[in-house]
């Protein structure tokens, strides 16, 4: 699909860029957006703070790229409204809502060199000659690309080209920075490289940003807020260590990580607190510590549930081993840090897990 680029309205006579910009507070009001008699997004409400980087996770088809496409003004809201800094943005076209936006194939001008990729948005604004050329020359210093000032963005690697595209949203200095899965078409490395740069960009201009991504892991590291999305509505919404550590709903704990759920465990789940109505016991596999059948017991044995179990497999991925644990009918996984002197168990070895009673969470099924 060919998503047109939304360009910055020029500046009226007299008007700078600081006397445009206001508070960055956005807001959604129970938003529902239908394609036909699909609704692609449902009941959608949800407020940003100004400054905040603001996450929104979910699985393909859960209507997070369609709550930001409303938001950017590439679609229309079928129900309800949007707010930016208090006011409706319904009769604004995206081309007037003062946002940088950064798409994952980064939509760069290929015909266009760095710096005039970077400076074509304040020739949009009318800012004059020699302050776009400051203004180019200080980004391309920000993001490490001074040297590739006059390449093309088919000479670049995909990192570089995304340090690009995030430039070139950033230089006219809108108050809102949207991100359209931004890392997905970078390998690992590079996707944990450019994750330190946003979060760096993030902090030195706080800018409201609003990142819509399928990664767990980078809306983990990147995110002051994380909102989780389910076909089409919001699961939950809070910091990552809350959402990571408390989740509310099983949909919730297994997309955000890996849970071992304990609905059907075929032994008595140990908790100091009375199991909630609707809900089921869950723990994270880090929680969960493997040892010898015969292994001594801990000192705080009194505080901890352990059940015996057969290993089926174990996984070695660098700095952790991952184990699957055949409890009865089960099978419980846990996590270990790789260190010295630690024995390593092998498919076979039976062993005991166990784990802090206060560790256990509830969820809603």
């Amino acid at each position: 699909m060919l998503v047109k680029i939304p360009l910055p309205a020029p500046l009226a006579e007299g008007e700078t860029l600081e006397e445009r910009l206001t508070s960055a507070e956005i807001e959604f009001r129970n938003v529902t957006k239908r394609y036909g008699e699909v609704a692609a997004v449902k009941d959608f409400s949800l407020t940003v703070r100004r400054g905040e980087f603001l996450t929104i996770l979910g699985p393909s088809g859960s209507g997070k790229t369609t709550a930001l496409m409303l938001l950017a003004g590439f679609a229309s809201p079928s129900e309800g409204e949007i707010l930016i800094a208090g006011k409706s943005v319904a009769a604004v076209p995206s081309y007037r809502r003062d946002q940088g936006i950064v798409f994952q194939n980064y939509a760069l001008f290929p015909h266009l060199t760095v710096s005039r990729n970077l400076e074509f948005p304040l020739e949009m604004r009318g800012v004059k000659a020699h302050e776009r050329s400051k203004r180019v020359e200080r980004m391309l210093e920000r993001v490490h690309l001074s040297d590739f000032r006059q390449r093309m963005p088919s000479q670049l690697s995909g990192g570089q080209q995304q340090r690009v595209a995030l430039a070139r949203a950033l230089i006219a200095d809108p108050p809102i920075l949207l991100l359209d899965e931004p890392l997905g078409a970078l390998d690992r490395n590079l996707r944990e490289q450019m994750q330190g740069e946003i979060k760096s960009l993030h902090k030195e201009f706080g800018k409201t940003t609003i990142c819509v991504t399928h990664d767990q892991e980078e809306a983990l590291t990147l995110s002051d807020r994380i909102v989780v999305m389910r076909d089409g509505r919001i699961e939950q919404t809070d910091t990552p260590e809350a959402l990571y550590d408390r989740p509310a709903t099983r949909f919730v704990a297994n997309f955000l990580g890996e849970a071992n759920i304990l609905d059907d465990a075929d032994f008595k789940v140990e908790s100091d607190n009375e199991l909630p109505a609707g809900t089921v016991a869950m723990i994270r596999p880090e929680r969960i510590c493997i040892a010898d059948q015969a292994a001594r017991m801990r000192a705080d044995a009194q505080q901890r549930q352990a059940v015996t179990g057969t290993v089926v497999d174990m996984i070695y991925a660098g700095p952790l081993r991952k184990y699957h644990v055949r409890v009865g009918s089960g099978v419980l996984i846990t996590r270990q840090h790789v260190g010295s002197g630690q024995k390593i168990f092998q498919p076979g070895d039976e062993v005991r897990l166990e784990w802090l009673r206060s560790d256990l969470r509830f969820v809603r099924a």
